[in-house]
């Protein structure tokens, strides 16, 4: 079987996405580390056991106990309360590296965070198609999570 040929077009992957929150600035931050770590739950709601160290070089990994897990990424920056973001694997057993941004600030009615998912490895179309789901499950999460603290 002779592989299809490999073009940059389907060895990348990009995903932007603006959500808007109607949650202070420094709420919302907090949401989003919580549901991205300890908070980070599958579809049918149990836990992924994920952990953040919130620092630059800290790592975002998923603990499964007895020294076993998965490492997702490292935090490349951040700057609390305006920018999360971090490089690494994420969820791939296969060669890919990915850049995820979130970039937050104040809008009238609250805060809204520019979210960037960029990715280069062998991505099939199933991930591709895959990623956005995820992705959408879990900043509605980080809404959900900040507007209900603010009150």
């Amino acid at each position: 079987m002779i592989a299809p040929e490999q073009t940059l077009e389907n060895l990348t992957f990009t995903l932007n996405q603006e959500i808007h929150v109607k949650a202070p600035l420094d709420v919302t931050f907090a949401a989003l580390l919580e549901q991205l770590g300890p908070g980070n739950e599958t579809e049918d709601g149990k836990s992924m056991n994920m952990k953040i160290e919130p620092w630059p070089g800290g790592r975002w990994y998923r603990d499964l106990g007895d020294g076993n897990g998965h490492f997702w990424a490292n935090v490349q920056a951040i700057k609390r309360p305006t920018l999360l973001e971090f490089a690494g694997p994420l969820f791939a057993s296969f060669p890919m590296v990915n850049n995820v941004q979130y970039r937050l600030k104040e809008v009238d009615g609250g805060t809204l965070i520019v979210f960037r998912h960029t990715a280069l490895g062998l991505l099939t179309e199933d991930h591709k198609a895959g990623m956005p789901k995820g992705w959408n499950s879990m900043h509605e999460r980080v809404r959900r999570h900040a507007e209900a603290s603010r009150k």
